[in-house]
């Protein structure tokens, strides 16, 4: 008899060694994996940041319904988030990317950021804030072509945040194809019910 339970101790202790083994590999990479995780949190973009992270030279939206979905992101990052003034010239400066360059014209730089800082501090005093907005869907955008160009018109209906009341506006944008075959924001206005 004795030798029969002398024979099950080695295969009793290899599978107690297998399994704390298994157990200790299975916590190195629980806390392997959970300080991954905290390093991902840490390093998290702002909308706004992430917003500036697009290159439109090489990543510029394919249509009329992308760039005023990009249009509206930072829109969003202008008019809901605190930022730096280096921050608020980087994001005027991307949303002009998306401008047709007979609109920027009509401006100089300076005052356009002057301008817009004015229009995000109105807002702010009237706690107001764009929680969301609607576009046009693809099938909606209307193009035509006039004096030899290109051109889309599209709607967008923001949802404007005043205080606990919530308040909607439409807005018509007019966009040109650029001789780079991008669609510009030419100019917009408030939609008539």
């Amino acid at each position: 008899m004795r030798n029969a339970k002398e024979k099950q101790n080695p295969v009793k202790l290899i599978i107690i060694g297998c399994i704390l083994a298994a157990l200790i590999v299975g916590f190195y990479f629980y806390i392997a994996n959970k300080m991954q995780g905290n390093g991902e949190e840490d390093v998290k973009a702002t909308k706004s940041q992430q917003v500036l992270m697009r290159n439109l030279n090489t990543n510029y939206p394919p249509s009329p319904r992308e760039v005023l979905k990009y249009y509206c992101e930072i829109i969003q990052c202008l008019y809901n988030e605190p930022h730096t003034d280096e921050e608020l010239e980087k994001l005027a400066k991307q949303i002009q990317l998306l401008y047709d360059d007979e609109f920027v014209e009509n401006q100089t730089e300076d005052l356009y950021l002057l301008n817009l800082a004015g229009e995000i501090a109105e807002l702010n005093k009237k706690d107001m804030k764009i929680s969301s907005y609607t576009t046009s869907s693809s099938t909606d955008v209307e193009t035509f072509t006039k004096d030899n160009y290109e051109w889309a018109r599209l709607y967008c209906m923001f949802n404007i945040r005043k205080g606990t009341d919530m308040l909607a506006t439409t807005e018509r944008f007019l966009m040109r194809k650029d001789e780079a075959g991008h669609w510009k924001i030419y100019g917009w206005e408030l939609a008539e019910n």
